[in-house]
């Protein structure tokens, strides 16, 4: 027993020499840079809509559904939240980015649940429907000489600081309490872990669907209207191009279901999101161009966490 616990010490002691052996290394290659608080605070702000995207990831997941319209969904609620927000203020803002979100995720939920039709597959069409609802509505603005919705800068305080780590305060407090202590998060996770013994227990799979949609898609409406408040606008996607947008909430939350031992998991979450979001700040202070090597690694991030996460799963992984 002594020996298992010393083992254990040890492998984290030698994981944690190497990453702080790996930051000192960064910071040295940077000139000084990379370890500053202004350089942290830059990498936990951009970490914030990522955050939330991927704590909507996380009830989709628990409910065993595979959504690859959430970047639409993003997009166009940060849409809404800024064209609401212009003439609405912060109210308009918030109203805006939530209840497009909400009811478009509420939306793909009952297609899944009266239909039977598999998630990922009518998650694809709803996608495509979306992100052309986006690149049309761009395209009239555009030819009337307008710009894509963009936020007036007096009403981006939510996505600077200090309103941004208040509202990321938020939503932690929010995903911890609703995935650990209500009935519904627990309901969710019964479902998705299985709906045969779930519907024997008396718990109403579709109803328990339709709250899982909600759910998700009040955080996917924060991080629409973060994505407003802190880059002012969101571009219009199309051929599928905003399921990349997801690429970085989906790799923090496989590697958040790594750290699910050692703690929460929506705890878990955002400490990975300021991981991934910090190796790409390290890029690119050392000079890897976006778009390019930095996807490649976020692509490796994905398939290392996914395969840690489901190491233990038998069986096909959806």
């Amino acid at each position: 027993m002594e020996r298992g616990y010393l083992k254990k010490y040890l492998i984290s002691f030698v994981i944690l020499a190497v990453i702080i052996a790996a930051l000192a290394a960064i910071h040295i290659r940077t000139e000084g840079k990379f370890l500053t608080l202004s350089n942290w605070a830059l990498i936990v702000a951009g970490a914030v809509v990522p955050t939330f995207t991927a704590w909507g990831l996380s009830f989709l997941f628990a409910a065993d559904i595979t959504d690859f319209s959430v970047g639409a969904v993003i997009i166009l609620s940060a849409t809404m939240a800024g064209t609401l927000g212009n003439v609405m203020g912060i109210p308009g803002i918030l109203i805006g980015g939530l209840v497009v979100a909400v009811l478009l995720m509420s939306l793909n939920f009952q297609i899944y649940t009266l239909t039977g039709i598999p998630s990922w597959i009518a998650g694809m069409g709803m996608t495509m429907i979306y992100e052309s609802v986006s690149v049309v509505y761009a395209n009239q603005r555009v030819g009337r000489g307008l710009q894509v919705v963009q936020l007036k800068d007096e009403l981006r305080m939510l996505g600077k600081a200090p309103g941004i780590y208040f509202v990321l305060l938020a939503g932690l407090l929010a995903a911890y309490f609703l995935y650990n202590k209500s009935v519904v998060g627990i309901n969710i996770r019964a479902v998705g872990n299985n709906p045969k013994v779930c519907r024997q227990m008396g718990i109403s799979v579709r109803k328990t669907l339709i709250f899982c949609g909600l759910i998700a898609g009040a955080f996917f409406g924060a991080s629409g209207f973060l994505t407003e408040s802190y880059a002012g606008r969101a571009n219009a996607a199309s051929g599928l191009s905003s399921i990349s947008t997801i690429f970085q909430s989906l790799a923090a939350v496989l590697l958040a279901q790594v750290m699910q031992k050692k703690m929460n998991l929506t705890i878990a979450i955002p400490i990975a999101t300021i991981f991934i979001m910090a190796i790409f700040n390290a890029q690119t202070q050392l000079g890897v161009r976006s778009g390019t090597w930095q996807q490649v690694v976020l692509g490796a991030i994905v398939i290392i966490f996914g395969i840690f996460a489901q190491r233990k799963t038998k069986g096909v992984v959806k």
